[in-house]
């Protein structure tokens, strides 16, 4: 009923009973409303915040509806970590890719979270074909890519003259644009995945999103410095 009002730009909509006898009308401000109300609720869902502790504000429901998923994110954090301890002896060698990890880490979760936000609100308005479906992680692939070239060259140019080494700057940028790429596969298809199972991909995205760009960001960094750096 929302997509038709939005679709059509519809002040309402009426209600009808099984002989075609009007009932009553849907105005645009109720349906305003119902999309406010979901638009929340996934926001919090990402988030890991359950809707009760946003009306209640009681710190012991915070901590209930928080804590599990920063116990299952702290689970997580342990296969990034696993992967820093196997290149343990590349970091005592090249300590500047301890500063660099931090950069391809973050910024391949912040794009891992957009392409997240925009497929989740994909998910909530239409009912995607698997033809759609596939195109919305195309897309994602290309404007990964995209952004981790371009975000990667900052990067080497950085890297090539305030480290005046131009190979750790094209580890970094190969690492950056390959991370890019990752998070916008997965920000896209995990969701998509999640929703054709049963299972509400507001809740559960963020935290498998945010293991593959770790994990893989500190891969490819580590690992392509293992073999061109040393």
């Amino acid at each position: 009923m929302a997509r038709l009002i939005s679709q059509y730009n519809l002040t309402s909509l009426p209600v009808v009973d099984e002989e075609m006898r009007l009932l009553g009308r849907v105005t645009f401000d109720d349906v305003i409303d119902v999309l406010e109300d979901e638009n929340t609720e996934d926001f919090l869902k990402i988030s890991g915040v359950s809707e009760d502790e946003e009306l209640s504000g009681n710190w012991i429901e915070a901590v209930k509806s928080r804590l599990p998923w920063l116990i299952i994110n702290l689970g997580t954090a342990f296969l990034a970590s696993a992967v820093v301890r196997h290149y343990g002896s590349i970091l005592s060698n090249l300590t500047v890719l301890s500063a660099y990890m931090v950069i391809i880490a973050g910024m391949g979760g912040n794009a891992a979270t957009q392409a997240l936000a925009v497929t989740v609100r994909r998910i909530s308005l239409y009912d995607l074909t698997d033809n759609q479906a596939y195109r919305t992680v195309l897309k994602e692939f290309t404007v990964g890519l995209i952004n981790g070239a371009v975000t990667g060259l900052i990067v080497f140019i950085f890297a090539y003259f305030f480290d005046s080494n131009p190979m750790l700057g094209l580890v970094i940028f190969l690492a950056m644009t390959g991370n890019l790429v990752i998070a916008g596969i997965t920000g896209s298809s995990i969701p998509l995945v999640l929703k054709r199972v049963g299972i509400d991909p507001a809740i559960a995205s963020s935290i498998i999103i945010t293991t593959f760009t770790d994990v893989f960001g500190f891969l490819l960094l580590l690992g392509l410095a293992s073999k061109l750096l040393l």
